[in-house]
C-alpha cells in the first residue's frame, strides 16, 4: 500500500523520479511495469500494470454499452500509455497529459492506497484552497467507520 506524498520535479524530457519509498515498494510488490493516465486530465495517475489489469477486469465484466464506462475508457485511453521505470526510476509521462496537466517544475506524488497521483504543487494548492475538507466530508467518513 502506498502512503504519504513527496515532492519532485519532472525533467526536461518529460521524465518523473519515482520518489524512493514509493519506487522501492513498486518495484518489490508489482514490478517495474506501469500504466499512466489521467481521467480529468488535470493531473496524473500513475498505476503498477498489476492493480490497473485489475481494473481492466473489472470494466470489461460491465456490458460495452454501459455510458460511463464508455466516457471513461475514452478518458483514461485518449490520456492513458503504458511504460516502464528504468534504471532510476524515472518514467516519462506522455505529451499531452504532460500539457494538459501541467506536468512541469514542481510537481507532488501523493499515494492513493494501490497507486500514484502526481499534481502539479501550485495546482494542487489551489485545488486545496477551493475544495476544503469540510465537516460535511468528516461527517460522512464518520458514518462509514473512518
Amino acid at each position: 500500500m502506498f502512503r504519504g506524498s513527496a515532492p519532485t520535479k519532472i525533467d526536461e524530457k518529460g521524465r518523473l523520479k519515482v520518489p524512493t519509498g514509493f519506487r522501492r515498494h513498486m518495484e518489490e510488490r508489482y514490478g517495474k511495469d506501469v500504466f499512466i493516465t489521467s481521467v480529468l486530465g488535470d493531473s496524473v495517475q500513475l498505476y503498477p500494470l498489476q492493480v490497473w489489469e485489475e481494473i481492466e477486469a473489472r470494466l470489461a465484466a460491465l456490458p460495452s454499452t454501459d455510458r460511463a464506462k464508455q466516457r471513461y475508457l475514452e478518458r483514461v485511453s485518449y490520456y492513458g500509455q503504458q511504460g516502464r521505470l528504468d534504471g532510476q526510476g524515472r518514467v516519462v509521462i506522455p505529451p499531452l497529459l504532460r500539457e494538459s496537466a501541467a506536468m512541469t517544475g514542481e510537481v507532488v506524488v501523493s499515494a492513493r492506497l494501490d497507486h500514484l497521483e502526481i499534481w502539479n504543487r501550485q495546482r494542487l494548492q489551489t485545488r486545496f484552497a477551493e475544495q476544503p475538507f469540510d465537516e460535511e466530508d468528516f461527517n460522512y467518513l464518520s458514518e462509514k467507520g473512518i
